[in-house]
């Protein structure tokens, strides 16, 4: 019989609604209704006996159930930050796919409207405030869409109050205040009258760097009427045209090739920095946190808190505090943050695995309230690690075998005593070799006393989406497994999200590594060819950086230096000095055979010719697999036990 293929629209929708179900069913149980009724009487709440693996998903049902009040759910470091985030947007259903990107990269830049209805990502600087350089330029971004998203200035077209995943040091990291963030910010339309000089040196007081052309966030450039500029909180840079005073027209470009893009209707201008503008400030302030806020100032006094594991972030903000100067006017100690978020009313609940709550920061509760999960000695949430225990270390493929049949096994005791249990698989390659695996369970061993399945038995449900690890909920009698119980592995992290598909050329010069280049190396511009690699060299980067420094200091850029074949023998070789931000374009030479191909001439066109012969031939060789495959699918094959 045919299988019915949904597409990918009505698939999402269809996921959508089974986790909408998952979430009711489970909330009708009564120790989940019981949390939830403490959560709305508010004040601070401990609830152990939730497993880490299941903190994203009790915070997705919170959201869930009380979708006007905002929730902020903090972890102790980046990488637990980044895990959750995800977790959380495959339960919420905003995990990112193509047809998605597709519609966020359409929309106007200004628009956050999609910030709202996702998760928000709020981290910490990942540098002390005190040192003499800049956060990266995407956590930046990550942390003004965040203050964009919470502020006035966003439009409340959805129903839905926000989720912030964040961490303990980020909160300890004093931002903006909402007063001074709201006149930082800037919004232009189609029809707008402004002064193209005054609205460069607005922006410049923003942190934006004039550039000759924009290629980086945080850039602008101006050429006549047209004014181009990269908001941090942008996938794409924007081009805004002025027929005199009056904005005609403003588009997306790409900063490679600077070719316009869309059209769009509205663009808002953030600013483009966040430490850098506030450390301009302190000599200004008559109080060293005067002007400076925490997150909470930029929350309702309804928001909801969930603090995953508070010992463990205890610890971690005690760490940051002791690395923290004594006057730093960026930091508030964790005791102090606590202290006024409860005196704002708002309500915090403390998730932990186990029955210890942290002093100073959990309340005695009341008798009543005390009839808990966690007093009636069975966890809510449990992780599958008794039935799936996972090692650093993968071991032999025997033992690893044998985990896996158990571990299916008991999948179908769960089913037969009726749980119901949903596996999540990242993607459909992944969801059919889990279909095949169950099928062979099924078959069952021939081997005497061994377990044995039975076909008609219920059938767990398959939804596609990323999550770290599985759980059980034996009160909703609920079963969650994840792609790690079923192939034995940790889910490799996937990297933050990125904005765009550029986003690899903004990319931070702390990751690049030139320890594979020497002097001398042949090295392969993307733009401008084969070169000599001759080192690398400071120049003078000019005045006006404003983001980093007053206009009256001196700056020099670390550059890149390649060599070139000369037009002309008469002549020297010409230089070409790359900035090491830019230095994703150059990579090192790599060819067949031990002779070495000429240098490119700057500015020539044997590199534009020889970059199209490649891509004929790839489009040659892509052609080919195809081919080869089509006859492959066409042929029938021989089962192999």
């Amino acid at each position: 019989m045919a299988r019915l293929r949904l597409s990918p629209r009505l698939a999402q929708n269809a996921a959508a609604s089974a986790r909408n179900d998952l979430f009711a069913d489970i909330a009708t149980t009564p120790v989940v209704q019981e949390l939830l009724r403490r959560v709305e009487r508010g004040g601070v709440l401990s609830s152990a006996g939730i497993c880490a693996s299941a903190q994203p998903f009790l915070a997705a049902l919170i959201h869930q159930s009380f979708p006007t009040r905002p929730i902020v759910l903090v972890t102790d470091n980046l990488k637990a930050q980044e895990s959750v985030q995800q977790d959380i947007e495959t339960w919420l259903g905003h995990e990112p796919n193509a047809e998605s990107l597709k519609s966020k990269v359409a929309e106007s830049s200004s628009s956050i409207l999609h910030l709202l209805s996702s998760p928000l990502f709020f981290p910490a600087w990942e540098i002390l405030a005190h040192e003499g350089k800049l956060p990266p330029a995407d956590v930046i971004s990550d942390r003004l869409e965040t203050l964009l998203a919470l502020g006035d200035h966003a439009p409340r077209t959805t129903h839905h109050a926000p989720i912030v995943v964040t961490s303990v040091t980020a909160l300890q990291q004093r931002t903006f205040a909402s007063s001074d963030l709201a006149t930082r910010i800037r919004s232009l339309s189609r029809g707008d009258h402004a002064n193209p000089l005054d609205l460069i040196e607005w922006l410049e007081e923003q942190g934006y760097e004039p550039e000759a052309q924009v290629t980086q966030k945080g850039e602008l450039a101006m050429r006549g009427g047209i004014v181009d500029i990269f908001p941090p909180t942008s996938p794409w840079p924007v081009r805004l045209e002025f027929f005199g005073d009056e904005l005609e027209s403003l588009r997306h470009f790409d900063p490679m090739t600077q070719v316009s893009r869309e059209e769009i209707s509205s663009v808002t201008l953030p600013p483009a920095g966040e430490l850098g503008l506030l450390k301009s400030q302190v000599s200004g302030l008559k109080s060293k946190e005067g002007g400076f806020a925490t997150l909470l100032e930029h929350l309702p006094n309804e928001t909801i808190f969930l603090f995953c594991e508070p010992e463990q972030l205890a610890v971690v903000a005690d760490e940051y505090a002791k690395q923290v100067p004594a006057d730093d006017p960026f930091f508030i100690a964790w005791e102090k943050f606590i202290s006024e978020l409860d005196s704002r009313g708002m309500t915090r609940v403390e998730l932990s695995e186990i029955e210890s709550p942290s002093p100073g920061l959990s309340a005695t509760l009341s008798p009543s309230d005390g009839e808990r999960d966690g007093v009636r000695g069975v966890p809510l949430f449990s992780s599958l690690d008794a039935f799936r225990p996972l090692g650093e270390r993968a071991p032999e493929i025997q033992i690893a075998e044998a985990q896996r049949r158990e571990f299916f096994n008991q999948l179908h005791r769960w089913l037969r005593q009726g749980y119901a249990v949903q596996v999540f698989c990242n993607n459909d390659g992944e969801r059919q070799r889990f279909e095949e695996v169950w099928a062979e369970v099924e078959a069952g061993s021939r081997e005497p006393g061994a377990f044995q399945p039975s076909t008609l038995d219920p059938r767990p449900t398959t939804q596609l989406g990323s999550l770290a690890r599985g759980f059980i909920c034996d009160e909703a009698k609920l079963v969650v497994v994840t792609d790690a119980e079923i192939f034995g592995r940790y889910k490799i992290q996937r990297p933050r999200r990125q904005k765009s598909a550029h986003a690899q050329a903004t990319r931070s010069a702390l990751d690049i590594d030139f320890t594979d280049l020497e002097e001398g190396d042949l090295v392969v511009h993307l733009q401008n060819g084969i070169g000599r690699y001759l080192g690398l060299k400071m120049l003078p980067a000019g005045a006006g950086n404003s983001r980093h420094a007053p206009r009256t200091t001196y700056h020099e850029t670390e550059c890149l230096v390649i060599e070139y074949a000369p037009s002309d023998d008469d002549q020297s070789p010409p230089k070409l000095y790359v900035p090491v931000s830019e230095s994703h374009l150059v990579s090192k030479y790599v060819g067949a055979g031990k002779a070495n191909p000429p240098l490119n001439q700057l500015g020539g066109t044997r590199w534009a010719k020889a970059k199209e012969q490649a891509e004929h031939a790839v489009r040659d060789v892509a052609a080919e697999m195809l081919r080869i495959q089509a006859v492959r699918e066409s042929q029938e094959g021989h089962p192999f036990p």
